[in-house]
């Protein structure tokens, strides 16, 4: 198997017996690998099921790094199978594949509220000590490769507002709010009033306490509540990040409720991470670990489910490498503070969380993943008929340089 998989980058495994078979090429993008399999049982595991069964035996110490880290593996791994070298496969998924996805990601309110809680719920703690200042885990916008992850996450923030078009006292929701962080942004630079729904009660508290701590309580609110549930009008609907968590059999439910949220000339901004090419499925250890229930939508599937609602798409941008940046420097951060983290919930969280932001950053810097930026209006009427007052107002919002020193660090831990 490894044989024929690796043909970029050195791979040296160790098996029980002591032997080492060595496999693949020298590269200079790529550093060399030596693992150490410690069982039979770890070997089984990997053929049976790559991804989990290697994630398990790291976890458990079967599978041992003896040479490189664990994003040098997953990156070697993930080269050698580089989406746009791969040969063209259908567009469909086989019936029992079909079936699976429907069923893992068909989230009622209960079970969507229960998913929300396996990842997001963790700990602020824990991603207080991987995610920037203001605690934006989702991609950030790296005008410059070499931009610090705050100044990517501000960014990323200015991008977003500009799309929205934004008039001072308007009323805007926020679906999928996470800790607050683009509520409050959208306020203090426009204006406007701001709901924010979650279903993540870690989220909830930090984000009210940080909107009680600004003085803003009175305009920017946040609810534990699902979108679905959700009522009144909006000027603006922005949801960053969440729309991943949806599940393919509601994004007709979705749309519908954005239409019937929206005012006539409302407009709504949907970031979400995507798939290049055709519809697929969540593989088997985002599923079973990371985020249950959980789905990254083709283009053609956002477009699908949009269509019957007259929701016109007036924009849509693609990020191709903007979370490879944002995911590498989550990992640096989060390998930084190993000892911490091992502290605060062990050794095989610490390992399972580097495995997935590992993996995640490979999707995009070789696998199928990229980031989706959609604009959708009621009304053809509803904004200038040219990009050009998003660049002006992007422009105008990185030049008030109001990146401020956040309190945040200091609530989390107090």
């Amino acid at each position: 198997m490894l044989g024929k998989l690796l043909k970029h980058g050195e791979l040296t495994v160790i098996g029980p017996d002591g032997k080492a078979q060595r496999y693949g090429a020298p590269d200079p993008e790529l550093n060399p690998v030596t693992i150490r399999l410690m069982d039979r049982r770890t070997m089984l595991d990997l053929v049976r099921d790559p991804t989990v069964g290697a994630v398990e035996a790291w976890m458990d110490d079967r599978l041992r790094l003896e040479q490189g880290e664990i994003i040098d593996l997953t990156l070697m791994v993930r080269r050698n199978l580089r989406w746009e070298d791969r040969n063209r496969s259908s567009n469909f998924l086989r019936g029992s594949g079909r079936f699976r996805q429907w069923l893992n990601t068909h989230n009622q309110r209960s079970k969507a509220r229960k998913n929300v809680a396996h990842h997001y719920d963790v700990g602020n703690d824990v991603y207080s000590l991987f995610l920037d200042s203001d605690m934006q885990y989702s991609c950030g916008y790296f005008t410059d490769p070499s931009n610090s992850l705050e100044q990517a996450q501000l960014d990323k923030k200015a991008h977003i507002a500009a799309k929205l078009h934004l008039q001072p006292g308007q009323r805007v929701l926020d679906i999928g709010c996470g800790w607050g962080g683009m509520a409050l942004y959208l306020h203090r630079v426009a204006d406007v009033d701001v709901l924010g729904v979650t279903l993540s009660t870690e989220q909830l508290a930090l984000a009210r306490q940080r909107a009680e701590e600004a003085g803003v309580a009175d305009r920017v609110k946040f609810e534990l509540i699902d979108y679905r549930d959700v009522t009144g009008e909006f000027d603006r609907i922005v949801s960053v990040g969440m729309f991943e968590h949806i599940g393919t059999s509601y994004y007709p439910a979705f749309f519908r409720k954005v239409r019937e949220l929206l005012k006539p000339d409302g407009m709504a901004l949907i970031h979400t991470i995507g798939r290049m090419g055709a519809p697929g499925s969540t593989d088997h250890f985002m599923q079973k670990y990371i985020f249950p229930g959980g789905y990254v939508p083709a283009l053609s599937e956002v477009m699908k489910a949009s269509e019957p609602e007259r929701l016109i798409m007036s924009d849509c941008e693609i990020l191709r490498l903007h979370y490879m940046y944002t995911l590498r420097a989550w990992y640096d951060r989060f390998t930084a503070h190993h000892e911490e983290i091992v502290r605060l919930r062990g050794e095989r969280f610490y390992r399972l969380y580097a495995f997935y932001l590992a993996g995640a950053m490979t999707m995009f810097s070789d696998g199928g993943m990229v980031n989706y930026q959609l604009q959708f209006m009621r009304n053809r009427w509803a904004a200038p008929i040219t990009r050009d007052y998003m660049m002006e107002t992007e422009q105008r919002l990185r030049a008030l340089d109001a990146e401020q020193e956040s309190p945040l660090r200091q609530a989390v831990h107090a």
